[in-house]
């Protein structure tokens, strides 16, 4: 006997009894509408990208035509209550398969809203080409939407169960994985770890940390194989996760990756080979404690990083530096301290220095003069010259 608890689409009734002249106008367009469907939305939900090939695109043309089929066969029935439809044992089984491949449930509704979307707008045209009424126009789209309600919601049960079986399993043994990567685990222990959760190891991985609000958002744009450490995470600000984005490690990856993030507050780490992927964690989050808003790129802070990594180093640098000024008047060794910055920064170029301090090039040039005084020729020393930049860019 079936024990499975009774799924979403059994209560659904009839409400169009739709004329079979718009049946028939429907049905001989079915297969066009389906493929229009698949193409909007391998087109628009990232995580579908590169689907219409090989067997996930026959998968995802089957369930769109089986889905449709039966919503034509319940429009055109007249005020029974529906029947489980095989549309609806089928959007089930295409939720737990999309759980086994590793696509999380917002991607699956985002897919869902696409082909609703697409085929309504096409089967509308249909409908009017055929002479369906103003009414029925109306009672057919509150079937059409109400019929995508039935199956989506099929397939998340689907996909819930398929979690709470066979993928509770596996999820454990991802975050076991990501709990082996950041941790520097030896790379026998991380491989073992991978091919338990059945996971293929890419060529680079991408540390991301951003808000766990966003989390959901940004999951159903990146590769379906990302993994989220679901333990306490070192160091990982309050109210914020992690992530481990797969790639390859090119400029067009990390430019897609980018992309995909667009609209969140999310840290991108360096790309590095998936072994060590601990290092481009303890990058990305060294970058999130910079304060930076927005969408934060690594790559595009790291003087700053590198200017950062030991603030007590940096802050004994600069006292070091500016000693020669401890005598001076405070309002002195301020002037000579901003002269000395924007002269090492413009490499001596006496009217860039006056233009950022708004002061005459000849006043740069008398202040030029008391630094050499007080520095003499340790000015012209390139390793004085390296600790001064350090310490005061």
């Amino acid at each position: 006997m079936d024990e499975r608890p009774v799924r979403p689409g059994t209560q659904m009734q009839t409400i169009v009894g739709l004329d079979p002249t718009v049946a028939d106008a429907l049905r001989s367009r079915l297969a066009e509408v389906a493929d229009r469907a698949v193409l909007a939305i391998i087109d628009e939900v990232p995580s579908y990208a590169g689907a219409l090939t090989g067997r996930m695109g026959e998968v995802i043309r089957n369930a769109v035509q089986l889905a449709l089929g039966g919503f034509l066969t319940l429009a055109t029935r007249q005020g029974a209550e529906a029947p489980r439809a095989p549309a609806i044992e089928g959007a089930y089984q295409l939720g737990r398969g999309e759980a086994r491949s590793g696509r999380t449930v917002e991607a699956l509704l985002a897919a869902y809203r696409v082909g609703a979307r697409t085929s309504w707008r096409d089967m509308a045209d249909a409908a009017v080409e055929a002479g369906i009424d103003a009414g029925q126009l109306a009672r057919f789209a509150e079937l059409v939407f109400a019929y995508i309600d039935e199956l989506s919601a099929a397939s998340v049960a689907g996909h819930t169960d398929e979690l709470e079986s066979s993928g509770r399993i596996r999820q454990r043994n991802l975050e076991r994985l990501a709990r082996a990567l950041l941790g520097d685990a030896p790379p026998d222990v991380v491989t073992a770890a991978a091919e338990r959760a059945e996971w293929e190891p890419p060529g680079a991985l991408t540390a991301v940390v951003l808000p766990e609000s966003q989390v959901s958002h940004a999951l159903t744009a990146l590769d379906p194989h990302t993994l989220q450490p679901t333990d306490d995470v070192p160091g990982l600000p309050e109210g914020h996760a992690s992530l481990l984005v797969p790639g390859t490690g090119s400029a067009t990856a990390r430019r897609a990756l980018l992309r995909a993030l667009q609209g969140t507050d999310a840290v991108v780490g360096p790309s590095t080979p998936w072994l060590e992927a601990a290092a481009s964690h303890r990058r990305t989050l060294r970058c999130a404690a910079l304060g930076l808003e927005g969408l934060v790129d690594s790559d595009d802070h790291l003087a700053a990083l590198v200017l950062s990594a030991d603030p007590e180093a940096r802050a004994d640098l600069r006292a070091r530096v500016l000693a020669p000024l401890a005598d001076l008047r405070p309002s002195t060794a301020e002037k000579l301290t901003d002269t000395l910055r924007s002269w090492l920064l413009h490499h001596g170029r006496r009217d860039a220095v006056a233009e950022e301090l708004f002061v005459h090039a000849q006043t740069v040039r008398y202040r030029v003069g008391q630094l050499r005084e007080v520095y003499g020729d340790r000015l012209d020393d390139p390793a004085f010259v390296l600790e001064a930049t350090l310490a005061l860019a």
